[in-house]
């Protein structure tokens, strides 16, 4: 029987002695947010003055759609025919794969961490845990920021959407049925109101209890999905109706005179010819790319919201779909609108370094006018407002529950400003932070920049300020993944999650009770954390290129010093490293009390299809299993 203690505030009490509560750990104990101690002690009793623990309603489908909602946005809708006219049809398909690629490495080490510890902050707390404290908190604060910056984002995309106008000269061209093609409220009205009108829904959203946000959004992620097929299906069906009346040749966007892979590249009027515009290309794309696929890492965010995890193991099935989703979706979508749209289409040219366009420049509405759809240009304007108004909205919850995790980390924040954790870190009865969903919606505001001149340079570069700061949370998610593997053995799938060693508590992730074993993931781990190290370090190539652009320079490197501040910040801030030349590494390595799984046969395994008559393939025993495991992947 371990020994208790109490917990107030900021405080410890354990064996009639008072420890400090700092960054959620009292040395040589690790806390966990359910009231549970590792290690030595747990505690019993929490202060009754204040509420500060989020609920867990989530089920498992509410996780899928969280994820694969925040990450299908506006980046691979509205930049995507960028994309095409930089590298051609073939190299965005490339591009996509091998970004999604490096973030699916990523999210699959966080995700099994988090299966194993579905503690809240999760990122936070594995940095601190397995790399540093200040890392830990320099990262916290570099995701928040990141989440953040996109809810702003995504409301000035919003607002500037709704001006929705197509060049006449350009429908005539294409001899398309409907001139004007545009919405006349739209030009009419304000950008800014419709900015104001986003936020104000999305900060409504964001205080109801959990359980209806899930719903709400597991029903916005549905008819992203379904929208997505279709834009899948009329592309490949206009192809072949174009193929077979004659109109184009079978996959003429990759031959002559255009390419499966452009081997032409203009950048700020600078032209690139060769392998040299293919690498440059390719490698411009996956910046641009990123942007897209970041919010797989909302799985994560979840955890502590997540019921039932023993049972539906949500975490390693949302982390796996999110993946196998968002990735799959994104290719055959570029593939598809590759088939009608060619790399010199006028209206997806954008040789500037950072910029994000209306909608009409999509290049799923230029095969919609290209084609002669009428009606179908005005859907899909439509949908890039929900898609953005969507991805907004869990921004905002993202940035909240990051905000909330923060709060409960003393050394994270100045003497002078504990009032404002302590009024951060409270939650209402239903288990909403609402001070920390508020805080976090005011950075929203950011988004009446869009209404401002050029506002696709001002959402462009608050897409890169976005992306730089996620590049460094992945890249730190990726070596913690490292060290954690370091606290794990490969034993018997008989023997018990945690083995005890000289060198204390170590992890049996062979064990069939372990959570979640992602494959080769050490190495998955090391290429991600490389990946996103080379990312940063040359996403901003473009701003140095003649003429000089200090704002996009700004905006591609502005990460890197502020995320040294907040580490230098940490260690002048923590009394026990008071001395700041004189640091020393503050890991506890701690792996003790871990999650396991109901289910011990890992033949049975949620996600896995096992046939309970192995006599006859088609019993009708086989038919409902098989049937289980479809709903289980759809869902």
């Amino acid at each position: 029987m371990p020994p208790t203690a109490s917990i107030d505030n900021d405080k410890i009490s354990f064996n009639s002695a008072e420890y400090d509560l700092i960054d959620g750990r009292t040395s040589p104990v690790s806390a966990l947010e359910d009231g549970t101690y590792n290690s030595h002690l747990t505690v019993i009793e929490k202060s009754p003055s204040r509420n500060t623990e989020l609920r867990r309603s989530l089920d498992e489908r509410h996780v899928n759609m969280i994820a694969f909602s925040t990450t299908v946005g506006i980046g691979c809708f509205l930049q995507s025919g960028k994309i095409i006219a930089a590298i051609g049809p073939g190299g965005a398909v490339m591009a996509y794969i091998l970004m999604g690629a490096v973030i699916w490495s990523a999210n699959a080490g966080l995700g099994e961490m988090t299966s194993v510890f579905p503690v809240k902050g999760p990122v936070i707390d594995f940095c601190s845990r397995f790399i540093d404290e200040s890392v830990g908190f320099a990262v916290g604060w570099m995701a928040w920021f990141a989440y953040a910056i996109l809810t702003a984002t995504e409301v000035s995309v919003l607002s500037q959407t709704f001006q929705f106008e197509f060049n006449s000269d350009y429908l005539r061209k294409y001899n398309y049925p409907e001139i004007p093609l545009r919405w006349e409220f739209g030009l009419d009205i304000s950008p800014a109101v419709w900015a104001a009108f986003a936020l104000f829904l999305m900060l409504l959203i964001n205080v109801f209890p959990v359980r209806i946000y899930g719903e709400v959004e597991y029903f916005f992620g549905c008819i992203k999905l379904i929208m997505m097929v279709v834009m899948i299906m009329y592309n490949v069906i206009i192809s072949g109706v174009n193929a077979s009346n004659g109109l184009y040749p079978r996959f003429f966007t990759y031959q002559k005179p255009y390419s499966f892979f452009s081997s032409e590249m203009n950048i700020n009027n600078h032209q690139f010819y060769g392998n040299t515009a293919r690498l440059l290309g390719i490698w411009s794309a996956m910046n641009t790319i990123f942007f897209s696929l970041q919010g797989m890492f909302s799985v994560s965010v979840t955890a502590a919201e997540n019921r039932r995890l023993e049972s539906e193991e949500s975490i390693k099935i949302a982390t796996r779909k999110i993946a196998l989703r968002a990735i799959t979706l994104y290719a055959f979508l570029v593939f598809a609108v590759g088939l009608n749209v060619p790399m010199d289409d006028e209206e997806i040219q954008d040789s500037a370094v950072n910029t994000i366009r209306q909608g009409n420049h999509s290049p799923f509405i230029v095969s919609c006018i290209r084609a002669g759809t009428t009606g179908l240009p005005h859907l899909l304007n439509a949908f890039w407002i929900f898609s953005a108004f969507s991805c907004g909205v869990n921004g905002l919850y993202t940035a909240s529950r990051l905000l909330h995790a923060l709060a409960s980390i003393r050394n994270a924040w100045p003497t002078g400003l504990y009032w404002l954790r302590n009024r951060l870190e409270r939650t209402t009865s239903k288990g909403v932070p609402l001070a920390a969903v508020f805080t976090s919606w005011l950075f929203g505001f950011l988004g009446f920049l869009g209404a401002q001149p050029e506002p696709a340079k001002v959402l462009g570069r608050l897409a890169n300020l976005s992306s730089a700061f996620m590049m460094i949370v992945y890249m730190f998610i990726g070596i913690s993944f490292l060290f954690f593997k370091s606290c794990t053995v490969e034993a018997e799938p008989n023997d018990p999650v945690t083995m005890e060693s000289d060198n204390g508590p170590l992890l049996n992730r062979a064990a069939a009770n372990y959570p979640y074993r992602s494959h080769l993931q050490w190495f998955r781990s090391a290429f991600a954390a490389f990946a996103c190290f080379l990312f940063l370090l040359f996403n901003g190539w473009r701003s140095i290129l003649s003429p000089f652009t200090a704002a996009d320079f700004v905006a591609s490197y502005i990460a890197i010093p502020i995320f040294g501040l907040l580490v230098v910040l940490y260690h002048v801030k923590d009394e026990r490293t008071w001395n700041p030349f004189r640091w020393t590494r503050r890991a506890t390595m701690n792996v003790s009390g871990p999650m396991e799984t109901e289910q011990n046969d890992p033949l049975k395994r949620r996600g896995r299809l096992h046939r309970k008559n192995l006599k006859r393939f088609w019993a009708r025993e086989n038919i409902a299993v098989f049937r289980e495991f479809i709903w289980v992947w759809m869902k």
